[in-house]
């Protein structure tokens, strides 16, 4: 059974920061594409970052130098480290797998609150 689960969501204030986590489990994760999507209120689901298997970043304009993606292949986890965060990123965060620009595995989501 393939398994993306992401943790490391809540609240935090503006300016704080979070790293969240996504363990995928069941596939062969080095040779995916692993990216971070989130979705606001009242807003679709839009890509923050993602990775490939190379290690090649790509970052929306939004959050470039606030936040990293990073990969560990032998732990089967991708990570986003979120910093000087704001309210604007407020969304839930999705966890994804691709391989040739096309999704195939997403995960439940965890929620990234900012408020003070």
């Amino acid at each position: 059974q393939v398994q993306l689960v992401e943790s490391g969501g809540g609240l935090v204030q503006p300016g704080g920061s979070l790293r969240l986590s996504c363990a995928a489990s069941g596939i062969r994760f080095s040779i995916y594409t692993m990216g971070w999507y989130r979705q606001a209120p009242g807003k679709q689901r839009e890509l923050v970052a993602d990775i490939d298997m190379s290690g090649i970043t790509n970052y929306a304009d939004s959050v470039k130098g606030r936040f990293t993606i990073s990969r560990d292949n032998v732990k089967n986890t991708v990570y986003l480290q979120m910093n000087s965060l704001e309210s604007e990123d407020t969304a839930v965060y999705y966890c994804n797998a691709g391989r040739l620009g096309v999704t195939f595995y997403w995960g439940q989501g965890t929620q990234v609150t900012v408020s003070s």
